[in-house]
């Protein structure tokens, strides 16, 4: 079998020392707040629920009250997402 090409790694250059470093704004101060707002909603939601032995917060809803609290804590975990 015939053997392959070895290739040169090409040898590392720093760069130049004049370059200004760049500041990264992304402009997305409300993500962490509002992530943590949502994830504190849903865990007062839950705690509310079994708390009160499921008379508040939407008494009709009954266990469904659960579900909506993770709702709310799902949805700041995609709110994360947005976070760089």
């Amino acid at each position: 079998m015939p053997k392959s090409r070895l290739r040169k790694k090409s040898d590392y250059t720093p760069p130049p020392t004049g370059v200004a470093a760049v500041k990264l704004d992304s402009g997305r101060r409300w993500v962490a707040p509002l992530m943590l707002a949502l994830f504190l909603v849903g865990l007062a939601w839950i705690v509310v629920y079994y708390v009160t032995s499921t008379a508040w917060p939407v008494k009709p809803w009954g266990n469904w009250n659960i579900l909506v609290g993770f709702g709310f804590i799902a949805a700041g975990f995609g709110v994360s997402t947005q976070w760089k």
